[in-house]
């Protein structure tokens, strides 16, 4: 389905941006837009594995700033990911991806943090695809813990390689392309060392109605970006 797209990202990120906004235009509740949000996730992050074969998939789900949302709503959150990240499901759903927490898991619910860790354990072997999801996820948080595991091993000589190699995302390539939705134009503290290279692209579509289409949209902006990394041609 990548239908005339020639120049696809390696790894895309989704700062999933306006589910509360979203659910008041219509008159619904904030949990209710946070129920057709989670829909829209799995939508979209199967079509950019199965119909784009886009190898990684990032994800911001719950930052660690959400924590001081009203109770109700984490909890109704935190529900969505007991229900829909087990095992049995997971491998029904996502075929040879292999699942990765970015975050701490020490800060999320026992239960959930052992869904995760299971989830990791089982899926550890895939190798196509794999499936960044940010929960408890801080890019400030990320470097810390990354610089004290340095120090921790004792390492003298610190080059990128060594502080990439000590994220969440080690051993994976960096960021292509960014997409928030909502119009919002800022990061979050999401992924700060990942996407320093990164192209950008801000819709002003909610996240629950971002849809295919939307999808085909920004991969069309991407494949529009001149990515020069600091480089210039000469003429």
């Amino acid at each position: 389905m990548n239908k005339d797209l020639q120049k696809l990202p390696t790894h895309i990120a989704f700062i999933i941006d306006g589910n509360g906004r979203w659910a008041k235009e219509r008159g619904l509740t904030r949990s209710m837009g946070h129920k057709e949000g989670f829909k829209t996730l799995e939508k979209i992050v199967k079509e950019c594995f199965f119909d784009y074969q886009i190898p990684i998939v990032s994800i911001y789900a719950f930052s660690t700033e959400n924590w001081n949302r009203p109770k109700k709503e984490v909890d109704f959150l935190m529900n969505i990911f007991r229900k829909n990240f087990n095992v049995k499901k997971f491998a029904k759903d996502y075929p040879d991806v292999k699942f990765n927490l970015m975050g701490d898991p020490k800060g999320l619910p026992d239960d959930i943090a052992e869904k995760t860790k299971e989830l990791m354990e089982i899926t550890k072997d895939n190798s196509k695809y794999i499936f960044n999801l940010g929960m408890n996820y801080s890019g400030q948080d990320e470097l810390v813990i990354a610089i004290n595991n340095i120090i921790n091993e004792g390492v003298k000589n610190v080059d990128r390689e060594v502080v990439a190699q000590h994220l969440f995302t080690k051993n994976q390539p960096p960021v292509d392309f960014v997409i928030r939705t909502s119009g919002e134009q800022r990061l979050s503290n999401f992924m700060l060392w990942q996407v320093a290279y990164a192209e950008f692209y801000f819709p002003k579509t909610y996240w629950p109605s971002f849809d295919s289409d939307d999808l085909y949209n920004a991969l069309k902006v991407f494949e529009s970006r001149d990515r020069r990394f600091g480089k210039i041609e000469e003429k």
